[in-house]
């Protein structure tokens, strides 16, 4: 058993970072959840932070985990995996070897799989705590961390967890810092060895474009609970609609696709 760390000695944190997307351009860039983890982990009074991402690294990749290093940072460690790679186990054996008292990731990566699986498989495989939402770390003592996690409506809940830990950062966290350029050119990516799984199930997707969802219907726009409720118990007034009795499928399908053009769901 690992011992636990002492008032005086520095806090040990890895914040897991990945390539995110620009929502409008569509490159490459440091996530945003990962970008206010790191500005998080830099908060914390004394703590020794090591960057760590697992993934391939080309023209784009390269850019984006730069823009890590321009918050202030000399290195970021890369475990090399190829596209269509399962990271788990090589991220797993780093934070094993390496022992950080606190692990720091986004809820979710921007682009690939983006189930937000990982930090709840590492935990499971590492045998740690976690804790989602993160919007703070007040205090870390005795081993153990007081945190603050972000719930529904603004509101917030303040937890307490042994270390260590892995923590996923909500966007209530604090908003993450400039990259500069001279520093984000100037820091080392360290490449480092690690195990390579290849996702069999990956290879069979078929990767395309994420399309705009259709338009909802009848969106009710409550402030509370109660005003949901009466709106949706109200009952309907009179208007321009229609009842359909005794009317063939073909029938039915008509006035159905008509209604859709009329709403901009279909044009």
């Amino acid at each position: 058993m690992r011992p636990e760390p002492s008032k005086t000695a520095p806090l040990e944190i890895t914040v897991l970072v990945s390539v995110g997307r620009h929502p409008l351009t569509g490159r490459g860039r440091r996530a945003d959840q990962d970008a206010r983890g790191v500005e998080l982990a830099r908060a914390l009074p004394a703590p020794e932070v090591r960057l760590l991402h697992a993934g391939a690294l080309d023209g784009g990749s390269e850019a984006a985990l730069r823009g890590y290093l321009g918050m202030g940072f000399d290195a970021l460690t890369l475990l090399e995996q190829p596209e269509g790679a399962d990271v788990l186990p090589a991220l797993a054996d780093a934070l094993s070897e390496a022992s950080p008292q606190l692990v720091i990731t986004g809820e979710r990566a921007e682009q690939g799989e983006g189930s937000g699986l990982l930090p709840y498989l590492l935990a499971e495989w590492l045998g740690w705590p976690v804790v989602n939402g993160l919007a703070e770390v007040e205090d870390v003592q005795d081993g153990v961390a007081t945190l603050l996690q972000a719930l529904p409506r603004g509101q917030r809940r303040r937890l307490k967890v042994r270390l260590p830990a892995i923590v996923t950062v909500d966007g209530a966290a604090p908003a993450p810092r400039q990259s500069a350029y001279g520093p984000a050119r100037r820091g080392t990516l360290e490449a480092v060895p690690g195990p390579v799984s290849l996702d069999g199930d990956w290879e069979s997707w078929q990767v395309q474009p994420a399309r705009k969802r259709p338009k909802r219907l009848k969106i009710v726009k409550a402030a509370s609970a109660r005003d949901r409720f009466k709106a949706a118990a109200a009952k309907a007034e009179g208007g321009g609609g229609q009842v359909l009795t005794d009317v063939t499928p073909e029938q039915g399908a008509e006035a159905i696709l008509k209604l859709l053009k009329e709403e901009g769901v279909l044009r």
